[in-house]
């Protein structure tokens, strides 16, 4: 398939939509599905403006193009190879990263975890068995206690 391997891009940083869809030799309408399955290809410029396009962007669509029709990948599996391409993160950068957010952003994150981690433990849990705590909604109305002459009664509805 002419341009799948050979595609000559500007020497600039960002790129219009069309200007991809010409260096990559794909429809617009196949520009547009990819973007629905990869989420972080292109980055809109104003809230309903014009997607704009990166040239690691272009570099990738051409790649997913590449696995795409070449390699003869689906979409799930061209994400999944993409996926695997992507670099670790070396020891050198997690340094870099604990210096940029700060010494006690590690603490912050573990205590989020372990918040995010009972409360996926509070959503396994099977209904009716007993919890470790109880979560309260702040603006909760209180529960009715059953008027003892009424029983289980329903209560009528006035004035609606």
């Amino acid at each position: 398939m002419h341009g799948v391997n050979t595609a000559e891009i500007p020497n600039r940083s960002l790129f219009r939509q069309p200007e991809v869809c010409e260096i990559a030799q794909v429809q617009p309408y196949v520009l547009r599905s990819w973007e629905a399955e990869f989420p972080d290809l292109g980055i809109a410029k104003t809230e309903g403006g014009p997607r704009v396009y990166r040239r690691t962007d272009l570099e990738r669509v051409l790649r997913i193009k590449h696995l795409l029709f070449v390699e003869g990948l689906t979409l799930a599996g061209a994400r999944r190879k993409l996926l695997e391409e992507q670099p670790t993160a070396s020891v050198a950068d997690t340094a870099e990263l604990d210096e940029l957010l700060g010494s006690d952003a590690r603490e912050r994150i573990m205590q989020v975890k372990q918040g995010l981690r009972a409360l996926a433990v509070m959503l396994a849990r099977t209904p009716g068995a007993p919890a470790e705590f109880e979560l309260r909604r702040p603006h909760a109305a209180p529960h009715r206690k059953k008027h003892p002459a009424r029983g289980a009664q329903p209560r009528k509805r006035v004035g609606r």
